[in-house]
């Protein structure tokens, strides 16, 4: 029996991480017209009007950007909610921006949300009991076949999260870098937020946008 609820658990922990949150970049392009050098300090800014997910994905960005080495601040520091909407404010908010020496302005949006039902195969699972007892005897083990079990296959419903994430030159507004992203089933926005911003940081440094921590 202990076999067979040693194996029982692995099937159990296989079938919860083939349904955990996962984050992958799906895409990334640089623009031929990118500086040469990595940029050195980066605005984050949230293109939602939703102000608790702002936050989140602006905070965990900053955070994990300053983590690598980069300086960074949360457009929500820096500009009042609201005030670039106009042409005149627009302008306010970038002379600001540049003043606070940052170089690259990076914005986060959401593109697209959908859910997909899938098909999970059901599994069966083979555990003999060994001599003795029941298997010992062709009517006891007959009568015991439970040493074979079946898990049904079933349907199970994933939500994903399609993120486009862009950096803009501060001094000539011009795009420098984009990548989309696609998240699987997050469990809740500071998990989400915290993956999120793991994956685009990790893509930037691998596309040379920054320069990310210094090799000892």
């Amino acid at each position: 029996m202990k076999k067979l609820s040693f194996l029982a658990s692995l099937a159990v922990l296989f079938a919860l991480a083939s349904c955990s949150p996962s984050t992958k970049i799906i895409g990334s392009w640089s623009s031929p017209e990118k500086p040469a050098s990595p940029y050195k300090k980066i605005l984050v800014t949230g293109m939602t009007s939703n102000l608790v997910n702002r936050q989140a994905f602006e905070e965990e960005l900053v955070a994990t950007l300053i983590e690598d080495g980069v300086p960074a601040t949360s457009s929500l520091n820096i500009i009042p909610v609201g005030s670039a909407a106009t042409t005149e404010g627009m302008a306010k908010a970038l002379e600001t921006i540049r003043n606070s020496g940052h170089d690259g302005i990076l914005t986060v949006a959401l593109l697209d949300q959908t859910s997909e039902t899938r098909y999970v195969q059901g599994t069966t699972t083979y555990a003999p009991m060994g001599y003795g007892g029941y298997y010992g005897r062709y009517s006891g083990y007959y009568g015991y076949y439970g040493a074979m079990t079946y898990d049904p296959g079933y349907y199970t419903t994933d939500k994903l999260y399609y993120i486009e994430v862009n950096l803009y030159d501060a001094k000539t507004e011009g795009l420098v870098w984009s990548s989309q992203s696609e998240t699987t089933n997050p469990s809740n926005l500071e998990s989400f937020s915290h993956t999120f911003a793991g994956v685009v940081v990790d893509q930037m440094i691998k596309d040379g946008i920054i320069a990310g921590p210094a090799k000892k």
